[in-house]
């Protein structure tokens, strides 16, 4: 373990108290440009995401060229987002004792996230994303989800939580094999201590397979919702968008809702807004956006912003992470 992570001989103090908890699939991406021609060539439909086991993992890693790898994940990158803005952050997820394990690892420890899990030597590799990334910005992902899907109930405790302020759960975590027992765990321990729960919805499929216990739970223990159009009109089972913000207003939990170029609207209640999207030159990687919108939003609602002034926080956030190679915002990207 030490070959990888040689900061882990030193005992460790865990501070309780951050901004911002994330719970999520920890996932390292693996970003490469490719043309049309390379997704027919392995098979991938453009624009997709398609879950691959590790024998296929390795064969495309082979025929990938040149790639650039960073930790990733969709919650895994609004905190690495969030820290950058400024904020105080923390994460739970599980990467095995290996290469790509100590780089997501390290990744966040730059950043001054506090990974709240251990690696661990007894289990599946590190998850990797490939994201395959054609000329006009399009992202195709095949995905191996490797170490991520191991962790289980025992990994959520009131440790490992904490005291946040905010924790953030990705949808995906359902998908795996303990997804429903550590999530209601992980929720319940957040309220005992005082923190508002977030969920961002992951695609609209993982909305399908998890229709009924997103509902109860956001109806029970989630108070922020992040969701694409088609997420939440999956979600609320209406026929379109404006449908959907509607019956989100008749309840008090607060929707952030993204709309690509269309911009985003919020709404809370009697509360809603309208921010329009930014207007950029070109789209040189789209991976993300929604992830960078989710970091900035709750940047600014960490520091007690107007909610018009988050969505402008996340517009922003999203626009500058699309004009670039890779999910995360940097540091003084916004400056």
């Amino acid at each position: 373990m030490c070959r990888w992570f040689p900061w882990l001989r030193k005992k460790k103090t865990m501070s309780t108290s951050v901004q911002l908890l994330g719970l999520s699939n920890a996932i390292v991406d693996i970003l490469a440009h490719v043309d049309d021609a390379f997704l027919t060539r392995v098979g991938a439909p453009r624009g997709s995401m398609t879950l691959i086991d590790a024998d296929q993992a390795r064969n495309l890693y082979d025929q990938m060229g040149p790639a650039t790898e960073m930790s990733g994940g969709s919650v895994g990158n609004s905190i690495a987002g969030f820290a950058n803005l400024g904020g105080t952050a923390a994460y739970i997820g599980r990467v095995a004792a290996d290469q790509l394990g100590a780089i997501f690892a390290h990744d966040m420890k730059s950043l001054g996230v506090e990974m709240r899990l251990p690696p661990e030597t007894r289990q599946a590799p590190t998850a990797r994303s490939h994201v395959l990334i054609s000329p006009d910005g399009q992202r195709t992902m095949q995905t191996y989800l490797g170490a991520c899907t191991e962790i289980a109930p025992k990994d959520i405790s009131a440790t490992t939580i904490g005291r946040p302020e905010i924790i953030l759960i990705e949808g995906y975590i359902w998908d795996t094999p303990h997804g429903p027992e550590v999530t209601q765990r992980a929720m319940d321990l957040a309220h005992r201590a005082g923190a508002r729960v977030a969920l961002s919805l992951s695609d609209d499929q993982c909305v399908i397979r998890h229709h009924e216990a997103f509902t109860d739970a956001i109806g029970k223990r989630v108070e922020i919702v992040f969701a694409n159009e088609a997420e939440i009109t999956t979600l609320l089972g209406t026929d379109n968008f404006d449908e959907a913000v509607t019956r989100a207003a008749e309840s008090n939990v607060l929707y952030a809702l993204t709309r690509s170029e269309k911009g985003s609207v919020v709404v809370q209640g009697s509360q809603m807004h309208a921010e329009p999207a930014e207007t950029v030159e070109t789209v040189v990687d789209s991976t993300g956006a929604g992830d960078a919108y989710t970091a900035g939003f709750l940047y600014g609602l960490s520091r007690h912003e107007p909610l018009a002034d988050c969505a402008k926080l996340g517009t922003r956030c999203a626009a500058t992470v699309i004009q670039q190679v890779g999910a995360r915002i940097e540091k003084g990207a916004l400056a």
